[in-house]
């Protein structure tokens, strides 16, 4: 099977995007992956074929007024400009981000059957829950249910313009309105991480979580044989600015050791702080508590290795994935982001087992899981 894989650029997309081909590849299947240009040699030095496409960042769309109008008419362009070097590699299957809008519409312009890739948990709207977002459990009892519902309208508007959004420009591109969706979901989550819903999509299916080590640098923690806190701050452009210096702060005599998962060095650090690239399953592995931004690659990646996390979300889906982890038990939600906030938070987690023991648990999730490949064969086989 020759599989085209599109993803955007952020690190939380195109991670998972090349996780996802070196299981296609491992399986005897021909990925290739069209992705932003930061990512091409490393993906090829994984083995795996990926060339440039542009028009996939979000950061260039973060200033726009109405970011909803941006997105499709970025979708639309990314569109045009793939279909002609889908139709040249002539692929079995593509697989689309959950925000390559653009690779799903090219798919569909040269007939070739796509399949969603969420590298999240399932954030389609339910009948069953409160709005994707706002970082609620499902309400319980009338009032419950009534709050829900409530919360439901007032969102069902910005939905709405979505779908229109969405409709103006596949007619424009020559495709009809209505979009049919993909032929199967991936959605690649920790199952301890989704949320019950009354109306699960059949097509989608929780893979667990497709995961890719970007560094394979060597960071030495400090020596000692304090507890070791990582700090691994936001690479999302709507991540909490100035994390790592906050919590270096919160942990300063502490009696702690500290290590900042950073693309580079940080200046000035204590004796008992190092920073830098460095493989992070690794430093997990030492680790006894994450401090991160929120994002769901570095909270599984925590999960899987049974490490408790303290969350300081900053916007997007960070605030919805702190409240299901501190909801699962594994975790503490540090909001707004203060210093001595996260310096109770850390403390709290490192006293008690039962954050630990929770990790565990979502860990051991895990084993109930679809195998991605086998789900985008069976796709394929039925489309």
């Amino acid at each position: 099977m020759r599989v085209a894989v599109v993803s955007g650029g952020d690190p939380g997309h195109v991670v998972p995007a090349i996780a996802l081909c070196l299981r296609f590849a491992a399986a005897g299947d021909s990925p290739f992956l069209l992705t932003g240009e930061r990512w091409v040699d490393a993906a090829a030095g994984e083995g795996i074929a990926a060339s440039r496409v542009d028009g996939l960042a979000l950061r260039d769309l973060k200033d726009c007024k109405d970011l909803g109008g941006a997105l499709h008419d970025q979708a639309a362009e990314l569109a045009s400009a793939l279909v002609p070097r889908l139709r040249s590699a002539a692929p079995d299957l593509v697989v689309c981000d959950v925000l390559a809008l653009g690779g799903a519409m090219a798919a569909e312009l040269v007939g070739v059957p796509w399949v969603q890739l969420s590298p999240h948990p399932l954030y389609e709207p339910s009948r069953g829950l409160p709005p994707m977002g706002s970082g609620l459990a499902p309400g319980v009892g009338v009032r419950g249910r009534l709050r829900d519902a409530v919360l439901r309208a007032l969102t069902a508007r910005s939905i709405r313009q979505g779908e229109r959004q969405r409709a103006v420009v596949r007619r424009r591109i020559g495709l009809p309105a209505h979009d049919p969706g993909p032929v199967a979901r991936l959605i690649a989550t920790l199952p301890a991480l989704e949320v019950p819903r009354p109306d699960w999509p059949s097509n989608a299916h929780v893979v667990g979580p497709l995961l890719w080590e970007a560094s394979r640098e060597v960071l030495t923690p400090p020596p000692g044989p304090q507890p070791l806190v990582m700090i691994a701050p936001s690479t999302a452009w709507t991540g909490s600015a100035g994390m790592a210096g906050m919590a270096l702060e919160a942990l300063r005599d502490r009696g702690v050791r500290a290590v900042v998962s950073t693309f580079a060095p940080l200046p000035d650090l204590p004796p008992w702080a190092r920073s830098g690239p460095g493989a992070q399953d690794d430093l997990l592995r030492q680790s006894s508590v994450l401090v991160c931004g929120g994002g769901h690659g570095m909270l599984v990646k925590a999960l899987r290795a049974a490490v408790p996390v303290v969350v300081v979300p900053g916007g997007g889906d960070q605030w919805e994935m702190a409240n299901r982890v501190a909801r699962q038990g594994s975790g503490v939600v540090v909001r707004p982001p203060a210093v001595e906030g996260l310096r109770d938070a850390v403390t709290r987690v490192l006293g008690h087992p039962g954050f630990a023991a929770a990790a565990a648990r979502a860990a051991e999730s895990v084993s109930d899981v679809r195998d991605p490949v086998e789900v985008c064969r069976t796709a394929l086989s039925l489309a």
